[in-house]
């Protein structure tokens, strides 16, 4: 059972100073968070509603009665100084928030969260006497580099993802659903104290298997099935990743091979990470051995993704990627063949990038047998 107050502490305080850095080159003197996660980030304010205004002075989260106390909490445990301010209807809400925008002209928005509609509402009628400005990743590209907290949480989850598929393995057996898999995974990430599941678990067996993101199904596993199996729990609001690929009995010679050459490719990436290093190149060495094996066109995504309040994040490790690995970034390695046939092999790991490389977070053996 994770303990959390027994986890590092992150340094949440320092979260919108370095935003607030940003301003200049944004050509913004102040921002509207609207993004939950992003309104977690910086505060550290779990609840599900929230809008955040970043000022060049201070925070302030306007919110409803449900969060009243809970959000005054969470801050100070942060070492936050953060003004809360509670008000249940849209039209308080805008007074508070137009009062705290006073005499700041020009106002940034997260493009990527806010609707058509709302802009169009804060255009008109909230901040009219404002130029609002659109940002694309401006909180995400502080998020990128993980501080020793963040990356304890990240462990934490790994760890416990680690020890359900220890627990669940012995179940996967002839005759048994995708979908009870699923759920016994679940199940025992929760017991063993991760608050949920990072995304809906991936368990795949037979020609289900060539689907990369198939959902579990009432398809009863047989024998020389291969079975995906792709999950992660959440710590603390961060997220873990895993895929293991299974085999029930004995594979046939292709299945055998896939597994073979996945193991490979994902050991190569694994090998090119490290700071400074394109993400494009770890996409690559771990493309190339798929490719040497005649798998080209069976490797149906990207090599890999960030890791942390999101399940997805920057850096993308794909052929496309412009970004650069750095120290504290955590990002997974899963390649994968899919062969409508034979099913499919994916195998990840969720790793953090260290002056010597990478450092595995996820655990779990790699073995394809079961017991």
């Amino acid at each position: 059972m994770t303990d959390i107050e027994m986890l590092p502490t992150m340094d949440v305080r320092a979260r919108a100073s370095r935003l607030r850095a940003l301003f200049a080159e944004t050509g913004c003197d102040a921002v509207l968070v609207t993004n939950p996660v992003n309104v977690r980030y910086l505060p550290g304010f779990t609840g599900s509603a929230g809008l955040l205004a970043v000022v060049p002075d201070g925070l302030l989260l306007v919110t409803d009665g449900r969060y009243r106390d809970q959000a005054a909490l969470e801050a100070t445990r942060a070492g936050v100084d953060l003004t809360v301010v509670v008000q249940g209807t849209a039209g308080a809400q805008r007074e508070v928030l137009t009062t705290a925008f006073l005499g700041l002209d020009r106002l940034a928005l997260e493009a990527g969260a806010v609707t058509w509609a709302a802009q169009r509402r804060y255009e008109r009628e909230w901040f009219p006497d404002h130029e609002l400005v659109p940002t694309e990743g401006m909180i995400e590209s502080l998020r990128v580099v993980k501080d020793d907290g963040e990356i304890a949480r990240i462990a934490a989850a790994a760890a416990i993802a680690d020890e359900a598929i220890e627990m669940v393995k012995p179940s996967i057996v002839e005759g048994v659903t995708e979908r009870e898999i699923a759920i016994g995974l679940d199940l025992a990430m929760r017991r063993a104290g991760a608050s949920g599941s990072s995304f809906e678990t991936i368990v795949a067996s037979g020609p289900n298997a060539a689907r990369p993101h198939a959902r579990p199904s009432s398809r009863r596993m047989s024998a020389g099935d291969l079975v995906v199996i792709d999950f992660g729990a959440v710590v603390d609001g961060y997220c873990s990743d895993m895929t293991r690929t299974f085999v029930l009995g004995t594979p046939s010679p292709t299945a055998a091979r896939m597994l073979e050459v996945v193991k490979a490719g994902q050991s190569a990436g694994v090998a090119a990470i490290g700071p400074g290093v394109p993400c494009a190149e770890v996409d690559r060495a771990a493309r190339t051995v798929i490719s040497e094996a005649g798998w080209a066109e069976a490797f149906l995504h990207g090599t890999g993704h960030g890791v942390g309040l999101d399940i997805h994040e920057e850096p993308r490790v794909s052929a496309l990627s412009t970004a650069t690995l750095a120290l504290g970034h955590v990002v997974t390695v899963e390649p994968g063949v899919y062969l409508s046939d034979h099913g499919g092999v994916r195998i990840e790991d969720t790793l953090v990038v260290t002056s010597e490389g990478a450092r595995p977070l996820t655990l779990a053996s790699k073995d394809p047998a079961l017991p």
